[in-house]
């Protein structure tokens, strides 16, 4: 597995459904990748800090700033 092909499992991963063949190798990559570790670890952080909102926390510009970055978003 490579850098590209886990953080497009992490999702799936951390959903706990991820198939145990893929699930095997994601680990054995991120036993030998100090990036995708990190990698891991921020998007575990940023669940977290995420979770804890509520909307009255997140100010309309905020939103429409959030909108914004994500509207030009393309998946490729």
């Amino acid at each position: 597995m490579d850098c590209v092909d886990f953080v497009e499992l992490v999702t799936e991963f951390l959903d706990g459904a991820l198939p145990e063949g893929d699930e095997r190798r994601f680990i054995e990559h991120l036993a030998e990748c100090s990036g995708c570790e990190n990698y891991l670890d921020q998007f575990r952080q940023t669940i977290t800090a995420a979770g804890e909102l509520t909307q009255d926390d997140i100010s309309p510009a905020a939103k429409q700033q959030l909108l914004d970055a994500f509207r030009g978003w393309r998946q490729t």
